[in-house]
């Protein structure tokens, strides 16, 4: 997937957290002890769920699978030490093809997984999630972009 062939959904700071804020929610009905974030994009999502859930054990399993444009093989870079358990959660901001996913469902099989944004393709891959997104759509991350000053239309 290359980023000039898809559409772009942009997230503020505010809509991201709302998002996770409505995923942590849905995961009160678990009771879930610790939580592994899939690093980098479930770092901030995994802050935002640990508070609101009151969990204070918190690891992370570092892959790399994207380049800022396009996404590539996956490779996990450091495993997390937390062990597999029903009471684990597993977090990323979104699941996109479902590789990183598959990964950790492996890896994780008793855990739960939640994102929260997902694409058709990986959405069977994850147990809970907040807002679906098109599969050919980049999501813009709020701590992948910056503020910029915009022309008025009149000036371009």
């Amino acid at each position: 997937m290359s980023l000039s062939s898809n559409k772009m959904f942009y997230v503020s700071w505010e809509a991201f957290h709302r998002a996770t804020k409505e995923l942590a929610k849905l995961c009160l009905d678990g009771e879930y002890d610790s939580i592994v974030a899939v690093s980098r994009g479930g770092l901030v999502p995994a802050a935002i769920l640990a508070r609101e859930l009151n969990i204070r054990v918190v690891d992370s399993i570092c892959v790399s699978s994207y380049d800022h444009d396009q996404q590539r093989e996956l490779k996990i870079l450091k495993d997390a030490a937390l062990k597999d358990s029903p009471k684990l959660l597993i977090v990323d901001d979104l699941v996109d093809t479902g590789e990183t996913a598959k990964a950790l469902r492996e890896h994780f099989p008793q855990a739960c997984f939640v994102t929260v944004y997902a694409k058709p393709q990986g959405k069977p891959l994850v147990d809970k999630y907040i807002t679906d997104i098109e599969q050919d759509t980049w999501i813009q991350l709020p701590w992948d972009m910056e503020l910029a000053y915009s022309r008025p239309l009149a000036e371009q």
